[in-house]
C-alpha cells in the first residue's frame, strides 16, 4: 500500500489495497452517519460535535493513507502522525461504542459488556503495555533496520500502520476515551503516564533531528524536518489529548458508602451506557399503617 506515510517505492499508487481501505473507511462513516441521525431524534439525542469528530477521524485516515509520489522522510512522518494520533483521537472522542450500545437490544449489549470485562483485556489496554506500544514502537521503527523493511515489504508497511492505529486509539482511549471499558487509572495518574509519553517522544524527536543511532535512509535534511514535526505537531496531539482528558472528567464528589468503593476509593458503579436495565421494583401491597 502506497501511502503518505511511506515512501514512493512501496507499491503501484493503483493498489488494490488503498481503494479497499478507502471503501472500508467510506462505508464506516456512512453507517455511523445513519445510526447517529437515528438517535438525534430519539428522547436523549446524539452530539453532533462527536458525529462531527468521526466524520474528521475518518477524513484524516484517507488523507494519510492517500496515494503518495513523494519519498520524502517528511512526508512519511507527516503520514504516521495522522494515523498513530489525530485520527484515533477523533475517532475515539466520536464515543462509537456508546453510540453502538444504545442502538442495540440489551442481549447484544450484555455480550458486548462481558467482552470488554475480559481480563486480558485489562492486560492489553495497561498503561504501560501502551507506553511500550506507542513510544517503543516509533522506537522500534526508526532505530532499527524495520524502516527500511516496512519500505521494501507492503504486508508489514501494512502491519505497521495497523500498529500504530490501533495502538494510538487504545492510548487515546485510555487518556480521555468516553466510552466504557475496562476499569482504567485515576485521572492524576493518565495525567503522569501522557506526560512520560510526550517526554518519550520528545527525546525520540530530538534523536531524528540529530540522527542520533538512526536507522532511516534519508538525508540529515529531511530526518531534521521529520524531527521538527514529531516535536512540534505531536505535542500538539498530546495536548489536545490533555484538553480532552480535561473537557470529559467529571470528578465525583459523593461521599457515600464505602462499601461502594474498591481499596484505591473508585467507585464500581458502571456508566449508564453498560448498565441493563432490571425488572421494576414492586408496588407497595397493603394499607399503610396509621400512626396514632
Amino acid at each position: 500500500m502506497n501511502a503518505l506515510a511511506h515512501g514512493a517505492n512501496t507499491a503501484p499508487s493503483t493498489d488494490w489495497g488503498v481503494w479497499f481501505t478507502y471503501a472500508a473507511l467510506a462505508t464506516a462513516a456512512i453507517v455511523y452517519l445513519v445510526v447517529a441521525t437515528r438517535q438525534q431524534r430519539e428522547p436523549r439525542g446524539w452530539s453532533r460535535w462527536r458525529t462531527t469528530s468521526f466524520v474528521v477521524g475518518i477524513v484524516i485516515l484517507m488523507v494519510a493513507l492517500r496515494p503518495s509520489v513523494s519519498e520524502s522522510f517528511g512526508d512519511h512522518m507527516t503520514g504516521h502522525l495522522l494515523i498513530g494520533m489525530f485520527a484515533p483521537l477523533a475517532l475515539v472522542m466520536a464515543a462509537p461504542v456508546t453510540l453502538y450500545l444504545r442502538t442495540v437490544s440489551a442481549r447484544r449489549g450484555r455480550a458486548l459488556v462481558h467482552a470488554l470485562a475480559w481480563k486480558p483485556l485489562r492486560w492489553v489496554i495497561n498503561p504501560i503495555t501502551l507506553l511500550v506500544a506507542n513510544v517503543g514502537g516509533l522506537a522500534v521503527l526508526y532505530l532499527t533496520p524495520l524502516y527500511a523493511f516496512a519500505d521494501s515489504y507492503p504486508l508489514v508497511h501494512t502491519a505497521v500502520h495497523v500498529h500504530f492505529f490501533v495502538a494510538g486509539y487504545l492510548f487515546a482511549w485510555m487518556i480521555a476515551g468516553p466510552d466504557p471499558g475496562p476499569s482504567r487509572p485515576s485521572v492524576p495518574r493518565r495525567l503522569v503516564v501522557l506526560g512520560i509519553a510526550i517526554a518519550g517522544h520528545a527525546v525520540l524527536a530530538q534523536m531524528l533531528y540529530a540522527g542520533i543511532f538512526v536507522r532511516v535512509d534519508a538525508p540529515p535534511s529531511e530526518l531534521r524536518d521529520g524531527g521538527t514535526l514529531m516535536y512540534y505537531w505531536g505535542d500538539l496531539a498530546e495536548i489536545l489529548l490533555a484538553l480532552a482528558l480535561l473537557l470529559t472528567w467529571t470528578p465525583d464528589h459523593r461521599r457515600g458508602s464505602e462499601s461502594s468503593k474498591d481499596g484505591r476509593g473508585h467507585h464500581h458503579r458502571p456508566p449508564a451506557d453498560l448498565r441493563t436495565p432490571g425488572p421494576a421494583p414492586r408496588p407497595p401491597t397493603g394499607r399503610p399503617s396509621r400512626r396514632t
